[in-house]
């Protein structure tokens, strides 16, 4: 419960009211209109899943540059499947979140089997995949009109909520029960809190970077089906924008980049901010240059205080060890 109602928690509670509040003044409240909800809480599902994709390789102390690529190939591929080979369309559709943890698991092998930081593989593999996924659709878009009833599930909604954000949510929570309740989960934490230690009790850290890949993969495999059932199509743009904010969403939301932690209610609360920003952006006339400049600095800026805020405390634990240093050696002399 400490974790769910933490202060960064708090601050973006506050920051997501207020940032609704003056998008709602500034559309004189049609921003709090049905369609204008649906449509929000739509295009929300995507920043969510990538950051939860970002969120897990950080956890044990990795990074994954290939979400967007990851992304962009699997949806690319599925609308192929569907299209050219004649798979039925939620096969082909649901084949992304297949693909993805495929993708996933390759990563984490090769950062595995070369010893290759992860930085560098996963920015290598990311060239490849986008390569691959200009050779799947070129120049071209496979409309949705393709897979109708995918698109008519990517439409739906439950009371005003799309049914895709729904599915996002459970998701999220399937994520949150992995690391709170599974042994596995909390291999990867230990594995990312101390990689020595870890191994002192038996965790397999290239297991639990291989996993960690896997899962991260799956997730961005998720964000792809979800692209898939409510965009016009799929072409070559699809997954090229995902690599900031899924960077800022588990950062700005509490994640430690050095690994063994998660925060899965800040990540979520972290993509809605970034969410609420490409929203104003229309609104105010802010360029896409400019809002990618908001979301660095702030992403930037969470790193400069995280950073500060370890500074400080090994300080003062290395204060507080002095003090009884000198009160155990001055018990000693008495």
């Amino acid at each position: 419960m400490r974790r769910v109602i933490s202060a960064n928690n708090l601050l973006l509670v506050g920051v997501v009211v207020v940032g609704a509040a003056l998008l709602g003044a500034a559309t004189a409240g049609q921003f709090f209109g049905p369609v204008s909800v649906t449509s929000f809480f739509r295009f929300l599902s995507v920043p969510i899943l990538i950051g939860l994709a970002q969120m897990v390789t950080l956890c044990v102390g990795q990074l994954n540059l290939a979400v967007g690529a990851i992304g962009g190939v699997s949806a690319c591929l599925s609308g192929v499947i569907i299209t050219s080979w004649g798979v039925p369309p939620w096969i082909g559709a649901l084949s992304a979140v297949v693909t993805g943890a495929i993708l996933g698991l390759a990563n984490g092998l090769l950062v595995v089997g070369t010893r290759i930081n992860g930085f560098i593989v996963t920015l290598a593999m990311s060239q490849i995949l986008i390569g691959v996924q200009y050779g799947l659709v070129g120049t071209t878009t496979i409309s949705r009109e393709a897979w109708p009833e995918v698109a008519a599930f990517g439409r739906s909604d439950i009371a005003g909520i799309p049914t895709t954000f729904i599915m996002t949510l459970l998701v999220a929570v399937a994520v949150a029960l992995f690391f709170a309740q599974s042994v596995t989960g909390r291999r990867l934490l230990a594995s990312g809190g101390n990689a020595s230690a870890a191994q002192l009790a038996g965790i397999s850290i290239d297991r639990t970077i291989v996993i960690a890949h896997t899962i991260s993969g799956l997730l961005c495999g998720i964000a792809a089906f979800v692209s898939i059932s409510f965009l016009p199509g799929v072409n070559t743009t699809v997954g090229g924008d995902w690599l900031l904010p899924s960077f800022a969403a588990p950062i700005i939301g509490g994640v430690s980049l050095v690994g063994g932690t998660v925060a899965v209610l800040g990540t979520v609360l972290a993509a809605t901010v970034v969410r609420l920003v490409d929203a104003a952006s229309p609104i105010y006339r802010f360029d896409a240059e400019v809002v990618n400049f908001v979301v660095g600095a702030v992403v930037l800026g969470t790193v400069a205080l995280g950073r500060l805020r370890e500074v400080q405390e090994a300080r003062r634990a290395s204060v507080l060890r002095s003090r009884r240093a000198e009160a155990a050696l001055a018990e000693v002399r008495t």
